[in-house]
């Protein structure tokens, strides 16, 4: 007979999968409905030639595709900061560990992006699963949270070690969540300093502190995301492997 707590995390694992093959499925009626706007845009083109230049300027090209990938423990507001930065509000009641993944534009040096944010669950009930977030991710963001000094120490032993096992390549930004809540001079939090160093050590692009609550420096996390993606070397070759 299965316990509470058994069919809880079954509940959970089955919502989780979903919300991927969700996605999966928005993914091919996206391509479907890009294919249905090549198709018509060479039709108008072809009745209205004198549109051909206006149809091929800046002001027309197709926004570049970005997926970004959260990864980091539980509860170290993952979720709280995508879905603060896409709605623009902070969601004062509990937040579910799923996190339904959501499209975003974002201009970044004069360039628009069409930003896809994937979340991932931190728990260990979730290991087998979470890899299927990675194919395909453009940069990675890994998370810990300022107060919570197992959540950094865990970007060094867990987070990076998993990352680059899957995607060699892919460019990362590290994320520190939760800056309102520290306090300075105490030991308890992670200070810039010794969040510099982690940078180094895991050869991250950017490193961005932030507070999703407070709705500091959000956007720097994913301007520094797109800038990771654009100066990464062309011949790192491919962005996700399964070994």
């Amino acid at each position: 007979m299965m316990t509470k707590n058994s069919i809880e995390k079954k509940h959970e694992c089955e919502v989780y999968t979903a919300s991927y093959l969700n996605y999966f499925e928005f993914s091919i009626d996206m391509e479907n409905e890009k294919k249905q706007n090549q198709e018509e845009s060479v039709h108008i083109e072809s009745c209205f030639p004198d549109l051909s230049a206006w149809f091929k300027s800046d002001s027309m090209a197709h926004l570049r595709p970005l997926k970004i990938t959260t990864v980091g423990d539980g509860m170290v507001g993952k979720t709280c900061l995508l879905i603060t930065y896409t709605a623009n509000s902070f969601p004062e009641e509990y937040v579910p560990t799923v996190f339904d993944n959501h499209a975003t534009i974002i201009t970044v040096d004069g360039k628009e992006y069409n930003l896809t944010l994937w979340d991932t669950a931190g728990q260990e009930d979730y290991e087998r699963l979470r890899p299927l977030s990675y194919p395909n991710t453009d940069c990675f963001l890994i998370c810990y949270s300022i107060s919570s000094r197992a959540s950094f120490d865990n970007v060094l032993s867990k987070w990076y070690p998993e990352v680059r096992h899957f995607s060699p390549n892919v460019p990362i930004v590290l994320v520190g969540t939760k800056m309102d809540l520290r306090v300075a001079g105490s030991e308890k939090f992670v200070t810039t300093q010794e969040a510099k160093k982690m940078k180094a050590k895991i050869k991250a692009y950017g490193l961005v502190e932030c507070s999703a609550k407070k709705q500091v420096h959000l956007g720097d996390v994913f301007y520094e995301a797109v800038r990771a993606v654009e100066r990464k070397p062309k011949h790192s070759g491919h962005r996700c492997q399964f070994l």
